[in-house]
């Protein structure tokens, strides 16, 4: 993995928390090994159940959604499918670059640090592109004009290793020449887009970091919740957060059947239900291409170098 950097930490210093990048391939192997000896070894030799791994976006606290998906995948691919979820993006990744899944919907982030590691396997479409949007958001009437007007916030990002909760904000604020422990009073990661939707909207936050797929789905399901919020800025469209497998099969064939069940999932009843629940028009093959740009925001911070 050339010693790649991707997951940030915070520390505090002075009131405030630096961002600081750890090296990503310690970690993962790390969590590999706290996973096998937690029994994930027993898993990987049960070579009849699909692994299939969830980030912690909004989603995937919804009990209906996750079993409608278990469902139709499990039908779709012709083998049990077990839904694998983590509080992080870090830990789900380690386990997809691992081997230890066989598929995982992850961020865009991760999967431009570890192209080589992962293969595409298809991406989501929404409102007709295969592309969604950053949003800053913050309270209802704020002005906003530059990134210099978030001066002295509580900023909620979503996660470390989340592009449009994360990478984005951050990429922003180096073109305008400003470092988070320099403009912001404080950061946090609130490990999920709903979560710094309510942490803004709480007032624990001034301002957030967040997903506008997520933002606008909720506003559709939870109006109530970010009534009080505006988006203050909207970044240019990016790659929606894909479907990747390890490139290198741990049970040959199981990226193809995870592929057309995807590719497929608008041709069946079942998989349209799941589709209304995500909110999404279906999902198509797509492009490495796509998401180039996040691979200058990577080099623009300096998140994805080489070691």
């Amino acid at each position: 993995m050339g010693g790649r950097r991707l997951h940030c930490s915070v520390q505090k210093s002075a009131g405030s928390e630096r961002l600081s990048a750890l090296d990503r391939r310690g970690v993962v192997l790390g969590l590999g090994a706290v996973a096998v000896a937690a029994g994930s070894a027993r898993a990987t030799a049960d070579t009849t159940s699909l692994r299939f791994g969830l980030t912690p976006v909004f989603l995937t606290n919804d009990l209906e959604l996750l079993d409608r998906l278990r469902s139709y995948l499990t039908a779709a691919c012709g083998a049990p499918v077990q839904l694998v979820t983590r509080r992080t993006y870090q830990e789900i990744i380690a386990l997809l670059v691992s081997g230890q899944l066989d598929g995982a919907w992850i961020c865009g982030f991760p999967y431009v640090v570890y192209r080589q590691d992962l293969e595409l396997v298809a991406v989501p479409v929404w409102q007709g592109r295969p592309e969604y949007r950053s949003y800053l958001i913050g309270h209802a009437g704020r002005e906003f004009a530059a990134m210099a007007d978030l001066r002295g916030d509580v900023h909620a990002f979503s996660d470390p290793d989340s592009n449009s909760g994360y990478l984005v904000t951050r990429a922003k604020l180096v073109e305008e020449g400003l470092a988070p422990e320099n403009l912001f009073r404080r950061t946090f990661f609130a490990y999920g887009h709903r979560n710094v939707i309510r942490a803004v909207a709480s007032g624990l936050a001034q301002s957030g970091s967040v997903d506008g797929y997520v933002y606008d789905v909720v506003g559709e399901i939870e109006p109530e919740l970010p009534r009080n919020l505006a988006v203050l800025r909207r970044s240019e469209w990016l790659g929606f957060p894909p479907i990747a497998a390890p490139a290198r099969e741990t049970v040959p064939g199981r990226t193809a059947l995870i592929r057309r069940a995807f590719e497929k999932m608008a041709d069946s009843a079942e998989g349209r239900s799941v589709l209304g629940l995500l909110k999404l028009d279906g999902f198509v093959a797509g492009s490495p291409s796509l998401f180039d740009g996040i691979a200058r925001k990577v080099a623009l911070v300096g998140l994805g170098g080489k070691g």
